[in-house]
């Protein structure tokens, strides 16, 4: 079925040399952690394991000069996970460069959406 030009829309992913990348996945493992205070209900709501979720965690926190998300070990207490100040600062930076990204890019989109209708109405 053909998209219409408003269901258009750009994914940004953000490449750090050839090491590591941050994309909309990380960002909506971040806000999941920010929600439930865990690792493991982040990847419930996103439908992930929790071992692909912790790799992700893993790998964001070895990619940036401080850790984003800081965890506590279970127990009596419970245990959770949370976001670090530079957690906090990386995800808004890149939900920033996001929306700028898709307003600097909202005529070539729609450009490429209309393209995209008349190939598809071609047929």
């Amino acid at each position: 079925m053909p998209r219409s030009p408003a269901s258009t829309s750009l994914q940004l992913r953000v490449k750090f040399g050839g090491l590591s990348a941050f994309g909309p996945g990380k960002a909506e493992l971040l806000e999941g952690i920010a929600a439930t205070g865990s690792i493991a209900g982040a990847a419930r709501r996103m439908r992930m394991s929790y071992r692909r979720a912790w790799k992700l965690v893993d790998d964001m926190n070895r990619s940036f000069r401080r850790p984003l998300v800081s965890t506590a070990a279970g127990g009596v207490l419970g245990g959770g996970a949370g976001l670090t100040a530079t957690g906090v600062q990386v995800l808004r930076s890149y939900r920033a460069l996001q929306r700028s990204a898709s307003v600097a890019a909202r005529s070539e989109l729609s450009r490429l959406a209309r393209l995209a209708l008349l190939h598809s109405k071609a047929r």
